[in-house]
């Protein structure tokens, strides 16, 4: 497959009926949640034995009851409230200086957050004035491609511009993505430097009423150089394709509207009624664009076209969800309830692949273990090479989604292994 591309979903999902999730969340908690790796990734290693005992979980239950300051000792306890509440959706917050569940017994100012990974929430609904195809909580394989951009953009700038080594992907089960930062630095930053960096990834900027709101100067940033290489790959497939942003005569008058200088709006105007697709217009607008920068008619704006793409593909982040480290985020693996599809993470390597409509509802799930057993000598045949049962989990379409996590949460144990050998350096534990 192309870079650029997403393939169309050829997995035909159990049929999803919210009002199943009672029957279903209890097989889902009970055989498929993947707590072992949870937990490891959530206490990281146990190298500060407090870690996850202080850190909060929330509960959304039936009927959108909603449960703050949830914690647990270990991963037992954990396994058993919520195989007994049976939440629609979880979501994970800050370690704090205690406990939360005994945070009422806690001094006023005393309860503090102290700790967070830092996070990234990307959702399709903020580029509607950008999408020709859909609105809303809508997506299809015509804008999806706006959040492979973001992941690879904001993936990029994460490891290359900052050396944060350990970021997970999440697809948040509906309309976006989730990115969780889990270096030991990270989450100890404080919400200044959480600020700066969630400010240093925005671009697009101004609410529904501004119409131009990328700016960009000379000479550009060698991030932002970056981010337009990337979304280069894109062009062709997404925005001249899927998207046809000179296709018709309102598209056209819509991105005339982000060049600033009017001699060059006329002339680029004049450019598009020679006719032609998106592509071909857009090609002679380079070619228009060249020429008048060489005459130095572009005083204004030094990268016209550029700041197009930029509005039209840049990652639109939610600041407010990365700068707060008291913030809380959906987590891994828990059921998105309108569309019952798994929160299932994303292998950054392999991100034009993925198919957000080929990942397992929580019906298809249920349905691929009743499958699975009434397969003659299935329901007790031992993992390959091994005597162990095959997990329930490896028995579904859930099985590459808990692999990702699994290769994610071996990664940061070298993180902790190596944070335990300097501790007893420190301690004289030889």
């Amino acid at each position: 497959m192309a870079e650029g591309e997403v393939k169309q979903s050829t997995a035909e999902n159990t049929a999803y009926d919210r009002n199943d999730l009672p029957e279903l969340l209890p097989i889902y908690y009970k055989r498929l949640f993947p707590y072992g790796p949870y937990y490891k990734w959530l206490s990281y290693g146990g190298v500060q034995k407090s870690y996850f005992h202080n850190r909060e979980f929330s509960f959304t239950l039936k009927d959108d009851i909603y449960i703050r300051y949830q914690s647990f000792a270990d991963q037992s306890e954990m396994e058993k409230e919520i195989q007994r509440v049976m939440p629609y959706k979880i979501d994970i917050g800050a370690v704090f200086s205690h406990k939360p569940k005994d945070h009422k017994t806690v001094k006023p100012g005393a309860f503090i957050a102290q700790e967070k990974e830092l996070v990234f929430d990307i959702d399709m609904t903020d580029y509607d004035d950008v999408r020709n195809c859909c609105s809303g909580a809508n997506i299809c394989e015509k804008c999806w491609p706006l959040m492979v951009i973001a992941i690879k953009i904001v993936d990029r700038a994460l490891r290359d511009d900052f050396g944060f080594e350990h970021r997970l992907w999440v697809y948040s089960g509906r309309r976006g993505v989730h990115c969780w930062v889990c270096d030991e630095s990270t989450r100890q930053l404080s919400q200044t430097a959480r600020t700066a960096i969630a400010e240093y990834l925005s671009v697009v900027k101004g609410g529904e009423s501004q119409t131009k709101k990328v700016s960009l100067r000379e000479p550009m940033h060698p991030s932002l150089k970056a981010a337009f290489e990337i979304m280069t790959k894109h062009l062709k497939h997404y925005l001249f394709e899927q998207q046809d942003i000179l296709g018709t005569e309102d598209r056209l008058k819509k991105v005339l509207r982000l060049f600033p200088e009017a001699g060059l709006r006329e002339i680029l105007q004049e450019d598009a009624e020679k006719g032609g697709d998106s592509e071909d217009i857009w090609k002679r607008w380079l070619g228009t664009v060249r020429s008048e920068k060489e005459r130095d008619n572009m005083k204004k704006s030094p990268f016209p076209l550029h700041e197009v793409v930029f509005q039209y593909c840049y990652p639109r982040l939610d600041v407010n969800v990365s700068k707060g480290v008291n913030h809380l985020l959906k987590s891994p693996f828990c059921i998105h309830p309108k569309t019952g599809r798994v929160c299932v993470p994303i292998d950054v390597e392999d991100v034009d692949n993925f198919d957000p409509f080929a990942v397992p509802t929580i019906s298809t799930l249920c349905k691929e273990i009743d499958e699975y057993k009434e397969q003659p000598g299935k329901e007790n045949e031992p993992q390959p090479g091994t005597k162990r049962k095959v997990q329930d989990y490896q028995k579904t379409s859930l099985k590459k989604s808990v692999d990702i996590f699994n290769k994610f949460v071996k990664g940061l144990s070298v993180m902790w292994r190596g944070k335990m050998i300097e501790n007893s350096d420190q301690k004289g534990d030889f």
